[in-house]
C-alpha cells in the first residue's frame, strides 16, 4: 500500500534511521548488508535521515519524491559522495558535471546517441556478439561476467575510437574498470577521505587502475591528434575532436578526455552486469525460459544475429531484460546535492545537503511492485505496465539527466541476450550459491556458468557435436506489442 498519510496526500513521513556508530555512522551496514540496510528504511519515513561517516544525509524512499528530486536537477544537482568520488575518475563529463554545463555537453553528444546513429551501430553490435561466443563449446565452463563485459567494452571501445584500442588493452581496461567498481563503493558510503590516502594494497591497487584507463584515453587521443592513420573512421573521438577545432576553443582537450572516460566506464559496466544477471535469473526461472527460447527460436535462424527486421518482433527478450533492469539495477544507488535551501517531504533541507536515492529500493517496494522479489517479465505486458505509479521504474534515472545512451544499452543488450539464448542454454554449476554484493554497481561479478546447445550446431562448436540431444518442442509465440521496455542508469 501506499506509504502517503491517507489523511492527506502529501503529509510525507519523514524520519531518522536508528544510529550505529557515531563517526562511520550507517555506512558501516550500508557497505555490508548494503540490500538489507535500504529495504529497512521506508518503515523510518518517506524521507530518512541517515549518516554517512560524519556527514548528515537523507535517503528519498517514496517514488513520487524521488520523481521531484531528478525533474528539479537545478536544484538536486549532481553531487554528494558518489560523484565526489566519481569525478576524479571521470572529470566533469556529461554524467558528472554541474548543471550549468550539462545543456552543452548534452547537446555536444546528442546526434551520437539518436536513434538513427544507434542503429548504424547494429552491425558494429553484431560482429562483437558473434566474436565474444566463438569459443563457447558443449560443456564448457563460461565466466558469464568476464565475457558480457568483454562484449560490452569492445562495443564501446570501437563506438568511442573505432580500431585506436588493441585486444590487449581492451582487456587491460575491462580489468581495471572492475578494481575502481569495488573501491567507488566503499568510497561512497564510508566518505571519510583519510581511510583511503593509507597506502594499502587496495588503495594502491585502484590508484593504479584510474591512472591507468586515463593514460589509455590520454593515449588514443594523442595518436589521433597526431593524424595516425584511421582508415574509415566515424566515431566519438573524432567527432570531439572536430567540435574542439570548429569551436575555437570552446571545447577543451581535457573534456574531450573527460566525456571519453564517461562514456567508456558507463557504456562498458551497466549493460554487462544487465546481461550476465539475466542470464543468470532465465537459469534460475526455466518457465520463463522457455518463453524466450520460443520467441528467438521463431525470431531468428539457427546462428543468426537480430537485426533491424528482427529486433522489433523480439518482444519478450525487452520484457525479459527490462524485468532484469527492475529486479537488479546496475545503477542501484546514487547521490544529489543541494544547490539553495529548500524543502522536500515538507522537510527543510539546507544548501550542500546530500540527498541519497536507490532505484533497487523503489522498485522493490510491494506498493508498486506487487511480489518484488519476483522475477516476472509479464510485468511489463500492456496491461499489466499500467499499474505501475510514476517514477517507480527507474533504471535510466529521469528528467534532463536521463541517460544519453539508454536506446543503445538496450539495443546492445536485446542483440546479445537473443543471440545467446538462440544458441545456447546456460547452467549453473552443481552446487552454486547466489552471492550478490553490490559494489557501485549491482550484479554478478564471478558468474561461472555452463554452456549446452540448443541448435543441432551453434555457431562456432565443431561439426562433432552434431548429435546432441534435439531442443524441445517451442511454447507459443508472444504477441508483438512493442510497448515492452522501461523507462531509463543515473546517466547523463
Amino acid at each position: 500500500m501506499s506509504r502517503v498519510a491517507p489523511e492527506q496526500e502529501h503529509a510525507w513521513r519523514v524520519g531518522t534511521a536508528p544510529g550505529i556508530f557515531p563517526f562511520i555512522g550507517h555506512g558501516i551496514a550500508l557497505y555490508r548488508h548494503p540490500l538489507t540496510f535500504l529495504n529497512s528504511l521506508p518503515a523510518h519515513g518517506d524521507l530518512v535521515e541517515i549518516r554517512l561517516g560524519p556527514q548528515r544525509a537523507w535517503m528519498v524512499c517514496h517514488p513520487e519524491l524521488v520523481h521531484q528530486v531528478l525533474m528539479d536537477s537545478r536544484t538536486f544537482d549532481k553531487g554528494g559522495p558518489l560523484y565526489d568520488r566519481l569525478r576524479p575518475l571521470l572529470g566533469d563529463g556529461v554524467g558528472t558535471c554541474r548543471h550549468q554545463a550539462h545543456r552543452r555537453q548534452r547537446r555536444l553528444l546528442q546526434p551520437e546517441f539518436r536513434a538513427a546513429r544507434v542503429a548504424d551501430h547494429t552491425a558494429l553490435m553484431a560482429e562483437e556478439v558473434e566474436a565474444v561466443c566463438r569459443e563457447w563449446r558443449t560443456g564448457r565452463q563460461v565466466d558469464v561476467s568476464a565475457t558480457m563485459l568483454a562484449l560490452t567494452t569492445r562495443v564501446i571501445s570501437r563506438v568511442l575510437f573505432s580500431d585506436s584500442l588493441d585486444a590487449t588493452t581492451a582487456a587491460e581496461i575491462r580489468s581495471c574498470l572492475a578494481t575502481i567498481v569495488r573501491g567507488l563503493f566503499v568510497r561512497t558510503v564510508v566518505p571519510v577521505d583519510a581511510l583511503f590516502r593509507v597506502p594499502t594494497p587496495a588503495n594502491r591497487r585502484y590508484r593504479r587502475a584510474v591512472d591507468r584507463v586515463h593514460a589509455i584515453v590520454d593515449t588514443a587521443i594523442a595518436e589521433r591528434r597526431r593524424g595516425a592513420p584511421s582508415g574509415d573512421r566515424t566515431d566519438v573521438l573524432g567527432t570531439l575532436l572536430t567540435a574542439m577545432a570548429d569551436d575555437g576553443g570552446a571545447i577543451t582537450a581535457q573534456e574531450v578526455h573527460d566525456q571519453l572516460i564517461t562514456l567508456l566506464f558507463a557504456g562498458a559496466e551497466s549493460t554487462a552486469l544487465c546481461l550476465a544477471s539475466a542470464l543468470d535469473l532465465l537459469a534460475r526461472h526455466p518457465d520463463e525460459e522457455v518463453l524466450l527460447h520460443s520467441e528467438v527460436d521463431a525470431v531468428l535462424a539457427e546462428g543468426q544475429l537480430a537485426g533491424p527486421d528482427e529486433l522489433p518482433r523480439l518482444v519478450r527478450t525487452r520484457l525479459v531484460l527490462t524485468e532484469t533492469l527492475r529486479h537488479r539495477p546496475p545503477g542501484w544507488l546514487f547521490t544529489r546535492v543541494t544547490t539553495r535551501e529548500t524543502a522536500l517531504a515538507g522537510h527543510h533541507l539546507p544548501a550542500g545537503a546530500t540527498v541519497l536515492y536507490s532505484p533497487y529500493l523503489l522498485q522493490h517496494d510491494p506498493a508498486s511492485f506487487p511480489d518484488p522479489d519476483r522475477f516476472l517479465p509479464d510485468r511489463w505486458l500492456p496491461g499489466q505496465a499500467v499499474g505501475v505509479p510514476h517514477g517507480a521504474m527507474i533504471p535510466f534515472a529521469a528528467g534532463s539527466r536521463k541517460c544519453i545512451g539508454d536506446a543503445f544499452a538496450m539495443r546492445e543488450a536485446t542483440m546479445a541476450l537473443a543471440f545467446v539464448a538462440r544458441n545456447w542454454r546456460l547452467r549453473h554449476l552443481p552446487g552454486h550459491v547466489e552471492r550478490l554484493r553490490p559494489a557501485a554497481t549491482l550484479g554478478p561479478r564471478s558468474l561461472v556458468m555452463v554452456c549446452e546447445p540448443r541448435g543441432r550446431r551453434p555457431l562456432g562448436t565443431p561439426h562433432r557435436v552434431d548429435s546432441l540431444e534435439p531442443r524441445a518442442a517451442a511454447a507459443p509465440r508472444v504477441h508483438d506489442s512493442r510497448t515492452a521496455g522501461g523507462d531509463g542508469v543515473d546517466g547523463a
